[in-house]
């Protein structure tokens, strides 16, 4: 086994992954979806709906090679999920999911990054579970590139989709209200956004496989079924990211991606209607569930399956998207009631609310000093090949406060201000290991524990 001190030093080691956006991926994708419409027609199936209009994505906005780093996708990952709905509480696995592929992957400046033996053997035991997450940390990861470089002045989001759509309509049959019948969705929303202005919402579809390039392309035709699940506006008009991530067991990690044009999505109300309140209580709204097409001629059409946010709820949808990512910051900080009081019933309030941490009878009521900032979180003391490891998860102490006390609109400003300091990646030689720190404020850390700890050569 790789000693553990090694392994702290690779997870900051920088690699490459590799992008594929062309057109030829267009018409594989294409090919998947005549080919599955075919085998439902066969079937007497209907055929499913899909984003009408794939696109790759420019050179100029995501190269096809880019360096990342294995901590901070794993951040992205960890702090993706910590509203996930996987378990059946707050249990330690669903809080420190992320921990498990600490040893997965491997990559060096001159390299690709890649899978090691211990992420093949992962792979071996839980396959779809595997490249499911890592997809989604690498996709995110992504996702966050591109929408800065595409709107420098402006901050991005990114927020689970069953979490915040739960706020206005009941997805499942536990949920109470009318239901959506309809299991199709989006994985996550990318929330591009500056304070006091209009927010721009992009779904995004992830999806990951230990096959190859062909089974990307099937991924991908399913991605945009989901991708067209949720509309923000105009019928259609509602742009989207697409991935598929592509694990090899030997080769290299690449990650296949795609968008979908559309000239909505926009949170803009209408001239008159009140401005969103971020600090306001979260409200729980009962949607009708459907997604209207517009008229053909003067008849209007029945709804399709979905969900559908139109201008009568731009204003509730924006501030349900600002109260969904401070619960998702607060729960990645370990605090229960902090995480509930951004969250309305359906979206799990009682949930999170009678929890304080992951780990039973553990609270939030840790801080450490890291890269020069106090951050206020919580730890997870483990063994890793041996020696005791400590990781810590939190949010500067500065912005716990205000989210903890519901101060969105303030916790958002100071945020955006610093958007170009942030994010931040290094070995904290106080510390004793490597540390992320991700532009909402976020912190991931993990070192050897005192009396274990080695410092950085």
């Amino acid at each position: 086994m790789k000693p553990a001190k090694k392994v702290l030093l690779d997870l900051i080691e920088s690699s490459n992954i590799s992008l594929r956006s062309s057109d030829e991926l267009i018409g594989k994708v294409e090919a998947a979806i005549a080919a599955d419409d075919k085998t439902r027609k066969e079937n007497e199936d209907e055929p499913l709906r899909r984003k009408p209009r794939l696109a790759t994505i420019p050179r100029t906005e995501l190269s096809r090679q880019m360096e990342v780093t294995p901590w901070d996708v794993l951040h992205t990952l960890g702090r993706a999920t910590a509203l996930s709905w996987r378990g059946a509480g707050r249990g330690l696995a669903e809080h420190w999911g992320a921990l498990k592929y600490n040893q997965a992957l491997e990559g060096r400046a001159d390299s690709f990054l890649g899978l090691t033996d211990e992420g093949r053997q992962i792979a071996d035991q839980y396959k779809n579970l595997q490249s499911g997450e890592l997809g989604v940390g690498l996709a995110l990861t992504l996702a966050k590139h591109l929408l800065h470089r595409r709107f420098p002045e402006h901050s991005v989001t990114i927020v689970p989709a069953d979490t915040t759509l739960r706020a206005g309509w009941a997805l499942t049959s536990r949920d109470k209200g009318h239901k959506v019948k309809y299991r199709y969705r989006p994985q996550y929303f990318a929330e591009v956004w500056r304070p006091g202005e209009p927010s721009l919402v992009i779904p995004i579809a992830s999806k990951g496989n230990h096959g190859n390039a062909g089974t990307s392309a099937v991924q991908l035709a399913s991605a945009s079924v989901h991708a067209e699940a949720v509309h923000v506006g105009e019928w259609n008009e509602t742009p989207s990211l697409l991935f598929s991530t592509e694990l090899p067991a030997d080769g290299t990690v690449t990650v296949h991606a795609l968008q979908t044009p559309g000239r909505d999505g926009w949170l803009v109300g209408s001239s008159g209607e009140r401005q969103a309140n971020l600090d306001a209580k979260p409200v729980q709204e009962n949607v009708m569930p459907g997604i209207q097409p517009p008229p053909a001629g003067n008849v209007v059409l029945e709804p399709v399956p979905g969900c559908h946010v139109t201008l009568k709820y731009y204003t509730w949808f924006k501030e349900t998207l600002g109260h969904t990512a401070a619960a998702g910051l607060m729960a990645f900080t370990g605090s229960g009631k902090a995480t509930a009081r951004h969250l309305t019933d359906r979206q799990g309030h009682k949930r999170f609310g009678g929890f304080e941490h992951a780990a039973s009878g553990s609270v939030q009521d840790i801080s450490h000093e890291l890269l020069g900032d106090t951050y206020a979180g919580t730890d997870h003391v483990f063994r890793l090949n041996g020696p005791r490891i400590e990781a810590f998860s939190g949010v500067e102490a500065r912005l716990f406060g205000l989210l903890s006390e519901g101060q969105v609109e303030e916790y958002r400003a100071i945020v955006h201000a610093k958007r170009h300091i942030r994010p931040l990646l290094a070995w904290d030689k106080k510390w004793g290991g490597p540390v992320s720190v991700h532009s909402d404020g976020s912190v991931l850390a993990i070192r050897l524990l005192p009396g274990q700890r080695h410092s950085r050569p």
